[in-house]
């Protein structure tokens, strides 16, 4: 069986129209962004990253290379990003299976597998990206423990109780929380790790910014309010061992995109609501009770 029939085999008609929107769009997806930075190592992720900035690797913008160790330095705060999602986790083993909702081109699906050893299971509304995971999973040798299908995550195929974990890497607004959460509580099993990495807005502020608006515009989604998850994940027997704001720590990778080959258009949204507190990118660790 093909990659491509592997994914295709899970085909389920989107929940709704605008799931239907969501999907074509990220089959239609070939951003450049995306694809040269998981060109650099062939870990493919569809997040942003998080840390310092290592400037002596950097050089200057005068050197015929510089563009290339910029790729490189944004690709590694990306993946840095995914260590922290995954340090979150807890103790996982050989023997347990992990869910990645939302799970892209799979590049933290392979890290998972790479760190615990375990399955990792990832589904997505894209049939383009569940193809692409499942070729890069054939290519590494490990099929048989990394598997990308095209499902809705909020109505997966999994049994009650048989994930030891799951999480969300930036794709929860694509969704109600409310379904989503009760979706992890089911496959989770009691004591199970949930854990979301995503941009949010601060109910501090009042409401979405002009800026939180551009981005909901941009990527034809719905950014949830820090309070709403909170709120969601208690009324679907989640219960929050930490809540990070990452925002001081993402604020990096963003300025420097901006300087690169790889503009979207998007980075000043991101950095003017980073900066003016409107817009948050939090990391919350919830246990399953």
């Amino acid at each position: 069986m093909t990659s491509t029939d592997t994914a295709a085999a899970f085909v389920p008609a989107p929940a709704t129209a605008y799931q239907g929107d969501i999907a074509r769009y990220w089959n239609n997806e070939a951003r450049p962004v995306n694809l040269r930075l998981g060109d650099v190592d062939g870990l493919y992720h569809h997040h942003y990253g998080i840390g310092a900035i290592d400037t002596e690797s950097l050089g200057t913008p005068e050197d015929s290379e510089y563009e290339k160790k910029l790729i490189t330095e944004l690709h590694r705060l990306e993946s840095a990003q995914a260590e922290v999602l995954l340090d979150h986790l807890g103790p996982i083993t050989p023997d347990d299976t992990l869910m990645d909702a939302g799970c892209g081109r799979g590049g933290s699906m392979v890290m998972a597998h790479q760190r615990f050893g375990c399955k990792v299971e990832g589904v997505t509304l894209s049939s383009t990206q569940a193809d692409f995971g499942n070729r890069r999973a054939q290519e590494l040798g490990i099929a048989d423990h990394v598997h990308s299908r095209v499902c809705n995550m909020l109505d997966t195929p999994f049994a009650n109780g048989q994930m030891s974990g799951s999480w969300n890497n930036e794709s929860s607004m694509y969704v109600d929380l409310h379904d989503l959460f009760a979706e992890h509580a089911r496959v989770l099993k009691v004591g199970g790790r949930y854990v979301t990495i995503t941009g949010c807005w601060n109910p501090r502020y009042g409401q979405p910014s002009k800026w939180v608006s551009q981005i909901n515009a941009h990527f034809e989604c719905n950014i949830h309010s820090r309070r709403e998850y909170l709120r969601a994940m208690a009324d679907n027997r989640l219960v929050p061992q930490a809540v990070i704001d990452l925002t001081p720590d993402t604020l990096p990778y963003w300025e420097l995109r901006a300087t690169s080959s790889l503009v979207t258009g998007i980075e000043e949204a991101f950095i003017e609501s980073y900066k003016d507190g409107s817009f948050q990118y939090v990391l919350i660790a919830a246990d399953r009770v």
